[in-house]
């Protein structure tokens, strides 16, 4: 079987963002079948061609796989209007490839929406079985942001949704919100899976300190890391609020570090100065291979992101799978499906929205028991094992192409 996977983010693990498509891919490969990767130039991401780009792409074999690149730079500090430009250009170029590549069966993953204009082409102009991966749904969170207030363009971006759905054989959702997103807008009886992002159980298995340290932390002081998009949907302010709090309680054994870029930084990195707060600081972000290591010298994992109700059960973020992968606590800070397996399974502290109190008692707690964070941590790294290994959770994915396919 010869599939062709639409990711406009894609990136190896070399990249400083989510490894989902290339593990599918993987897994595709293992399986005996081909994989043909379409992605743009991404500025986090890593795809593994150098070759020169001629007519604005490149193509060559990345560990198996083929990927055709695209030379559309995206990057998460861009405005809306120069990031909604780049969707579309991908969207058309990938047209072409829909109808001229051979192939027996596409895929197709959002972020963005317009991810499955070449899969909806492909399903009816070539009668191409057409699976679609949703991991977020749209336009419904960026309308629950008031990033897209435009009538005309949120009605644009339900008839492309809606679109997509019917053309698709089946969707797959990341989370349980997405999946009961797309069983509303799709026709009766379209297959709906459940299949969240993973753990790579292997890539996050360290033991040992690593060589790379958190500057400013000393022995003796908690860790926190976030990683990640630092964008309007995180929420990061959040996290300045609570470093806030704790350094009026004095608590200067807590060090926060914030791994990752986006459009909000600047005004967060900023804000951090204004209010000298020394026990926060930004890092960059860095390829997957050294958040591996870095995350070793970790004590807790935060979840963030800003209070959206449609984020609730909406999301997958891969972030808290890499924590719990490594064995870190979770610190969350908004209701919903992650809070409450966090909470269920025992595996760290889900506070309340908005409330700096609430979030700083938590890093307190954390830093004062650490026998307990510990016993967290190791059921973090046994749910991560029992639920969400990455080598599982592909093979549905490949299981679900192959039924696309008819095999």
């Amino acid at each position: 079987m010869r599939v062709l996977y639409f990711h406009q983010h894609f990136s190896t693990p070399k990249g400083a963002t989510g490894t989902r498509s290339y593990e599918n891919s993987r897994k595709l490969l293992e399986r005996g079948h081909s994989v043909t990767i379409v992605c743009g130039s991404y500025v986090a991401g890593m795809t593994g061609l150098s070759g020169e780009f001629r007519r604005g792409a490149r193509r060559g074999e990345v560990d198996g796989i083929d990927v055709i690149e695209l030379r559309l730079p995206y990057a998460n500090q861009q405005g809306f209007l120069a990031r909604s430009m780049v969707f579309m250009r991908f969207a058309a170029r990938s047209i072409w490839i829909a109808l001229t590549e051979k192939y027996d069966v596409v895929f197709a993953t959002s972020t963005p929406l317009t991810a499955a204009i070449p899969g909806i082409v492909a399903s009816i102009f070539r009668r191409k079985p057409f699976v679609f991966e949703v991991r977020d749904l749209w336009p419904e969170l960026p309308k629950a942001m008031g990033v897209i207030r435009n009538p005309v363009l949120l009605k644009l971006l339900d008839w492309l949704e809606r679109a997509a759905y019917r053309a698709a054989d089946s969707c797959i959702g990341l989370s349980p919100g997405i999946v009961e997103g797309i069983q509303r807008k799709a026709p009766a009886g379209r297959r709906v899976t459940l299949i969240p992002n993973g753990c790579d159980l292997d890539f996050f298995n360290a033991t040992e300190s690593s060589a790379i340290r958190f500057p400013r932390a000393t022995d003796g002081q908690l860790v926190a890391v976030f990683t990640g998009a630092h964008g309007l949907a995180n929420g990061l302010a959040a996290v300045l609020d609570a470093a806030a709090e704790l350094l009026q309680r004095e608590r200067n054994d807590i060090q926060i570090f914030l791994i990752g870029d986006g459009q909000q930084k600047e005004g967060l990195v900023r804000r951090a100065e204004t209010d000298k707060l020394s026990n926060l600081t930004f890092l960059n972000s860095v390829p997957k291979t050294t958040l591996a290591e870095m995350l070793v010298d970790a004590d807790i994992g935060l979840m963030i992101l800003a209070n959206v109700p449609a984020f609730y059960f909406g999301t997958s973020p891969n972030k808290f799978f890499d924590y719990i992968a490594l064995g870190l606590p979770v610190v969350n800070n908004y209701p919903g499906w992650l809070a409450t397996m966090i909470e269920d399974e025992e595996i760290g502290i889900a506070v309340t929205p908005e409330s700096p109190s609430e979030f700083a008692d938590a890093l307190v707690y954390l830093a004062d028991n650490p026998v307990i964070r510990q016993r967290m941590g190791e059921r973090a790294r046994q749910f991560a094992e029992r639920q969400f290994g990455r080598e599982g959770l592909s093979n549905l994915v490949v299981t679900e192409i192959e039924g696309a396919a008819g095999l």
